[in-house]
């Protein structure tokens, strides 16, 4: 149980290097060479991982948070439909809102381990 909480701090980190590779994968596919500045996106997260810097957590978590909210929002007046959308989009929403919230959970789990005495 102890090594659980001693690595479970680690987990949005993780959390968002995986976002960022599964859309570096899926903008490869059909974008070629061009996606690969995505994956500047992950260097904060992987440099938390490998030497945590508190104000770099602070700002990611802040960050994220300002994101996440605005992501809420878009989902939100998808959801009462205040902007007309096409179909696929329709059918996207359901991951879209999954994803919407694990984001908004992660950049609060950013900000608590950002608010932690020792990280």
């Amino acid at each position: 149980m102890n090594q659980i909480s001693k690595y479970s701090k680690f987990i949005p980190y993780l959390y968002y290097l995986t976002i960022i590779a599964y859309w570096f994968t899926d903008i490869n596919k059909s974008e070629g060479v061009s996606a690969y500045p995505i994956l500047l996106f992950g260097i904060p997260f992987l440099w938390q991982l490998i030497k945590p810097n508190k104000k770099l957590n602070f700002g990611l978590g802040i960050t994220f948070v300002c994101l996440s909210s605005y992501m809420i929002l878009a989902y939100l007046s998808d959801l009462f439909h205040i902007v007309t959308i096409s179909n696929a989009s329709k059918q996207f929403a359901l991951y879209g809102g999954l994803t919407v919230a694990a984001n908004f959970f992660m950049a609060l789990w950013i900000m608590r381990n950002s608010m932690k005495k020792t990280f």
